[in-house]
């Protein structure tokens, strides 16, 4: 590598072991990535077990990000930068590397010990296995406690700061400022004035370690363009963050206030834990004891007159149905944030899929329709969460927003938007006075079929609510089967008068009509978008998918053949052939991980080859 490496962009991949500090160092480094002006996507990668033995392949913590100067939307198939905290990082992470990458290898945990855990019979360092790569032996452990010896700290305490001198050794090689990352040590740290001096002192020999002059010939700076985005004040944003701040907005644009009840699952967690600090924006949280509680608070509140919203993971929303069910007969507006993770049971908790689709759309007993919606991106979780709130609202009725678990936790830059253009959440107006309070409730919009939500304390408008079936007309009890057949059906035309309010679908890439279409939905968005451009394909995106875009079937009639591309066995497939009568081709990803630009490019390829 040249003393001076300019590029496009550059896939970094931090790795070690759990407790080696690896996704705070690189949320920092998103952070000066964002600060610099260079476009990004990130994936943190954690293991599943709350602390896995130390050393082993399945305990190792990764952070992946692409960088550069943009359009970048995905983390990147193969990274071209490794820092390796030890030898079970290096063993995880080899087989995703470009030849020719770049390793950075922490020396000091390269013990017998240590390739015994990572189950290597000889060294790599010596067998020839890295001959294709670029390595840079770092004595990281020794040289860091070296620096930090002067602050009287044990060999434990000054461990904890070699994550800090990594990043001083990566913020030179792309010739970040310092500054910023101190000052959040400062913040974090301000009440432990040796151990946030220590961390600094560890970034800044990190820093002046990789300027010496004998690394010159092994590290280079790498130098990469700033990306173009559009004008307006940018920051770095989480999924988690994003869809607070959108559930915060959404109550603002209907004047009404939310409470955000939930019960702690991996990776709904983040969710809580950000909602908790937006109490000054009128959102009230409750930590429930168990997943039925949480939602059933959630309705409560609904039926209070606030906007409620409760969010769990795959399991969690299974238990949480019987309640969505009673959201649906009640009427209630309701948002239900789905963090779709590895399963089916606890399954992997902390890896990524799109199962839950047909969950969402189908898993309730009797006919209990629900409108479905989907975030592609950690930024656009802000549009979705208002665009759900916007539905259970007009509509009456509770939304499942379906979110994929590494959004959680994954970064980019996102442009803070201007309220001012989003328009206001209607709610629905009272009815008349006059005519019986019972009918009054259950009076319904004829293009939304949303009746009027009429809380308690509301002056004459005193009526019967529940989960039992209800006269269409008037509210009351019925068992009547003729009823029960008409509201069957007018739950189900509720749910598909929501087409006749969200935009037709377009295709977003490539021409409109030809021989093959991609169609993809969730965070498959980036790593689809980037094949589609590389191979000049057609390509949509969806996001409400119950109901689908009215238009949909008409748009894919105009392709020869339709590719889905999907983290799951094919539920997509499954319910556009349910929907539509069409026949895609499925390619199914169930790995934990997401979808490689190359494996996208490649079934194009086939696909296209096949019908030549």
């Amino acid at each position: 590598m040249s003393r001076n490496k300019d590029v496009d962009s550059v896939v970094v991949r931090l790795a070690g072991d759990s407790g080696d500090g690896i996704q705070l160092m690189g949320s920092q480094f998103a952070v000066s990535t964002a600060l610099s002006g260079a476009d990004f996507a990130t994936f943190p990668d954690y293991p599943a077990e709350i602390r896995a033995p130390v050393g082993t392949t399945f305990g190792v913590s990764a952070y992946q990000i692409n960088l550069g100067g943009g359009p970048i939307t995905t983390a990147g198939d193969a990274p071209d930068v490794l820092v390796a905290f030890n030898p079970a990082a290096l063993k995880v992470s080899l087989p995703l590397l470009h030849r020719g990458a770049l390793l950075i290898i922490n020396n000091d945990s390269f013990t017998p010990r240590n390739l015994a855990k990572a189950g290597y019979d000889a060294d790599p360092r010596d067998n020839g296995i890295l001959n294709d790569f670029q390595v840079v032996d770092a004595d990281i452990s020794h040289l860091n406690l070296e620096a930090v010896r002067e602050f009287g700290l044990s060999k434990s305490e000054g461990s904890r700061c070699k994550n800090f001198y990594a990043l001083g050794i990566l913020l030179w090689m792309f010739d970040r400022e310092l500054a910023p990352v101190e000052s959040w040590i400062r913040r974090r740290l301000a009440d432990n004035a040796t151990l946030r001096d220590a961390n600094i002192k560890a970034l800044h020999a990190g820093h002046a370690y990789g300027e010496t002059a004998e690394l010159a010939a092994s590290l280079s700076q790498i130098q990469l363009p700033s990306a173009t985005p559009e004008p307006g004040e940018y920051r770095s944003i989480t999924g988690a963050e994003a869809l607070a701040l959108g559930i915060a907005a959404a109550g603002e644009l209907a004047d009404r206030s939310v409470l955000f009840c939930s019960y702690p699952i991996t990776p709904a967690s983040p969710l809580l834990h950000r909602l908790s600090r937006l109490g000054e924006l009128g959102v009230g949280t409750f930590q429930a004891e168990d997943e039925i509680a949480a939602i059933c608070a959630a309705i409560g509140a609904s039926y209070g007159g606030m906007i409620g919203v409760t969010s769990s993971s795959g399991p969690g929303i299974a238990l949480k149905t019987e309640a969505m069910g009673l959201a649906v007969s009640a009427e209630l507006p309701l948002v239900i944030v789905n963090w779709q993770r590895g399963g089916p049971s606890t399954g992997l908790p902390t890896k990524t899929e799109q199962s839950d689709l047909y969950q969402a759309v189908y898993g309730r007993n009797a006919d209990t329709p629900l409108p479905v919606v989907s975030a592609s991106t950690s930024g656009e979780c802000f549009e979705m969460a208002i665009e759900a709130v916007r539905i259970a609202l007009r509509h009456m009725t509770p939304v499942i927003l379906l979110v994929d678990g590494y959004l959680s936790n994954a970064a980019e830059p996102w442009r803070i938007p201007d309220l001012s253009g989003f328009a206001s959440i209607d709610i629905n107006p009272l009815p008349e006075s006059g005519s019986d309070p019972q009918e009054q409730a259950f009076s319904r919009d004829p293009a939304s079929h949303g009746r009027p939500w009429i809380t308690p304390g509301m002056p004459g408008l005193m009526h019967r609510i529940g989960g039992l079936e209800k006269d269409i007309n008037t509210g009351h009890i019925s068992y009547d089967p003729a009823n029960h057949q008409q509201m069957t059906e007018m739950r189900a035309a509720k749910v598909a008068s929501v087409a006749e309010f969200i935009p037709d679908q377009q295709v977003e890439l490539g021409p409109d009509r030809g021989d093959l279409l991609i169609v993809s939905w969730g965070s498959s968005y980036g790593p689809v978008y980037q094949a589609a451009q590389r191979t000049n394909a057609s390509f949509l995106h969806l996001r409400h998918l119950n109901p689908l875009p009215k238009n949909l079937a008409e748009v894919i009639s105009r392709f020869d053949k339709v590719l889905v591309p999907e983290m799951n066995s094919g539920q997509l497939v499954t319910l556009l052939r349910d929907k539509l009568c069409v026949q895609p081709i499925a390619l199914s990803k169930v790995s934990g991980q997401p979808f490689l630009i190359r494996e996208l490019v490649e079934k194009i390829e086939s696909i296209r080859g096949e019908a030549s």
